[in-house]
């Protein structure tokens, strides 16, 4: 309403400066009309007396308010007075008159114009002056009129503009309704969009399917959340449970010191697996969180530092290959990328140790790296069990485990640890597996292009 108000006032005023300009131009110009006749009629017709002036003026000019009709001579002394004899100009207005040839000022409530007339009985000054009484009362009827019809349009645009703005937004009163009825508890809801839609470019359809699949995004992510945290439950509570009853089993009754030696090492064995658990689950948290990736990671420096981390026991099986002399990279500056460097040896660590899990004692794992100007690959391969089709595509879901390999110890987090890894440094793993064939990982790492 104010932006219309201002709009509107600021319309107004100018249609009234208008009227009035050209008003003031109209009133002028007769008033130059007048000075003109004047002139005509007492010069050219040789010393009309006043008398007869005024008879001509009211038989055939339309007077006006309160006019004066004045003519001096050159010497600056009145050859003739209309109307009123005691007005007499000052000589400063007379001698603008004569500079400006035609002059134009107030006389009190008149206005007025002078014009320097030149006639064969020599050089003359010609005054009219009046009142705009015709002109004042149209510019207040005009302000009136302005007024009323401002007030007036400002009340109409007022209530349609309330009944077009609640019309306008009802929708998004509704759609704000149904969003606010939707809690953490029943994220499954969804916006109705069908009394939104009006076409498919609807804004407000729009914003109702993205405000949808936010919610499906979130119902996904809670859903991931609640399935991560019962099968974290479950991983820590198990080798717990399993210590737990070790230790009753040991303390129920004396036993030899061999049998504690094996109880203890038993024990032993599962808190192991329960602090490997433990520090992969923080590592996936830190994963996810903002990591400075401050560090320059040579990474045929970390496939060494990896191997040198396997036990002395399975150490042998790991080959690292860094290609042929000729394949290797003129700069050394091609094996580094920026990241950190403990969560990427974590991310290789569990290619590496999955590869040892799932193949035979006899068989090799081969650890490669490849760098060229576009990136680096790491590929990590053995020649084990090999994954099946159909698990394939969930084995990066944390705890997942498939059936084939539910006797080998494990949690099911190490894949999904080295995705969001790899995620995390802008990179990408990817899978391929045969079934009895063996499994390649391949850890893809782009480097950025210089716009030197």
């Amino acid at each position: 309403m104010s932006v219309v108000a201002v709009l509107l006032l600021g319309v107004l005023a100018v249609v009234f400066v208008l009227q009035m300009t050209s008003s003031q131009r109209e009133f002028r110009q007769r008033l130059r009309e007048r000075a003109q006749v004047t002139g005509y009629i007492y010069l050219e017709k040789d010393e009309m007396r006043a008398s007869a002036f005024r008879d001509f003026e009211k038989k055939y000019l339309q007077s006006l308010s309160n006019e004066i009709l004045q003519v001096y001579d050159a010497s600056g002394q009145v050859r003739f007075v209309a109307e009123d004899e005691r007005l007499r100009l000052a000589d400063a207005v007379l001698a603008r008159i004569v500079a400006n040839k035609e002059y134009y000022f107030r006389l009190g409530q008149r206005q007025a114009v002078g014009i320097f007339y030149q006639d064969n009985q020599g050089d003359f000054i010609i005054v009219a002056a009046a009142e705009n009484v015709y002109g004042q009362h149209r510019m207040q009827s005009l302000a009136t009129f302005m007024s009323i019809s401002f007030v007036v349009s400002l009340g109409v645009i007022f209530f349609l503009g309330r009944g077009f703005a609640g019309r306008a937004l009802a929708p998004i009163a509704a759609l704000n309704d149904q969003v606010d009825r939707i809690t953490a508890q029943d994220l499954h809801q969804r916006v109705d969009e069908g009394h939104l839609r009006t076409s498919e470019r609807d804004d407000l359809t729009r914003l109702a399917r993205t405000f949808n699949r936010l919610l499906e995004r979130l119902e996904a992510s809670f859903d991931g959340q609640r399935t991560f945290v019962r099968n974290a439950s479950h991983e820590l509570r198990t080798p717990l449970t399993s210590s737990i009853g070790e230790l009753q089993v040991l303390l129920a009754r004396e036993r030899s010191p061999e049998a504690y030696r094996e109880g203890a090492a038993s024990v032993l064995g599962e808190l192991q697996q329960l602090k490997t658990l433990i520090n992969n689950l923080l590592d996936m948290a830190q994963a996810e969180g903002n990591v400075p990736l401050i560090e320059e990671v040579r990474l045929d420096e970390l496939l060494w530092e990896v191997r040198e981390a396997i036990t002395p026991a399975q150490r042998a099986r790991v080959q690292v290959d860094l290609g042929d002399l000729a394949e290797l990279p003129d700069d050394p500056a091609a094996f580094v990328i920026m990241g950190h460097r403990g969560l990427l040896a974590r991310a290789l660590g569990n290619l590496v140790d999955n590869a040892l899990k799932y193949s035979a004692p006899d068989q090799r794992v081969l650890l490669s790296l490849r760098c060229a100007a576009t990136g680096c690959l790491v590929r990590v391969a053995d020649a084990g069990v090999g994954i099946a089709p159909d698990d394939l595509g969930q084995v990066f879901q944390p705890f997942f485990r498939s059936a084939a390999v539910r006797g080998v110890v494990g949690h099911g987090v190490g894949l999904p640890l080295a995705q969001r890894i790899a995620a995390l440094h802008g990179g990408t793993l990817a899978l391929r597996s045969e079934p009895g064939r063996g499994t390649v990982a391949e850890l893809a790492f782009e480097r950025p292009v210089s716009r030197g």
